[in-house]
């Protein structure tokens, strides 16, 4: 070897860098940088998502959360006491009652059956209250207390038992 006086050699030669050695050191620079740059790209579009063009989107969201809602509700057992103190037994029957009583689920008398009704009413009326208010189980079916709805009051389902005794009559 021979030696050149501006570039002395020290008893070692510098090893040549394959490409795929290059390779390797150029995607393990770039890895970090990239990750920094990523973060960093997620960290303003965060921002940017929470306030767009001066709107709150998560006001936004809501208001679109309010509109998915579905159109209307099923409220069991709602009928209040109007300003004169009665309940509306219809309300309460529309609520829970005709679940069962419109289509005769598990042997229940469908409203108005005559033929159904007739000796159920001929029990009389306190009998029938007994029977919705603390459940009953006969030859023909069940009735839960309350028609399953423990948070009925007393007054809600005689109105409710009122009501299905006029569809009968």
């Amino acid at each position: 070897m021979t030696q050149d006086k501006d570039f002395p050699v020290s008893g070692h030669e510098m090893e040549k860098t394959t490409v795929m050695q290059f390779l390797l050191a150029l995607v393990g620079a770039l890895i970090p940088v990239l990750f920094v740059v990523f973060l960093l790209f997620k960290l303003v579009m965060g921002i940017q998502a929470t306030h767009v063009d001066g709107v709150d989107t998560r006001a936004a969201e809501e208001e679109i959360s309010k509109r998915l809602k579905p159109v209307g509700e099923v409220a069991i057992g709602e009928a209040k006491p109007d300003a004169g103190g009665i309940v509306d037994g219809k309300k309460v029957y529309e609520g829970l009652c005709q679940a069962c009583h419109a289509t005769g689920v598990a042997g229940a008398p469908k409203a108005g059956d005559k033929g159904a009704w007739g000796p159920r009413i001929a029990q009389g009326k306190d009998t029938l209250f007994q029977h919705a208010l603390g459940g009953y189980t006969g030859k023909s079916g069940a009735m839960p207390a309350k028609g399953g709805n423990p948070a009925l009051s007393d007054d809600e389902v005689k109105a409710a038992v009122e009501h299905l005794i006029g569809m009968a009559k």
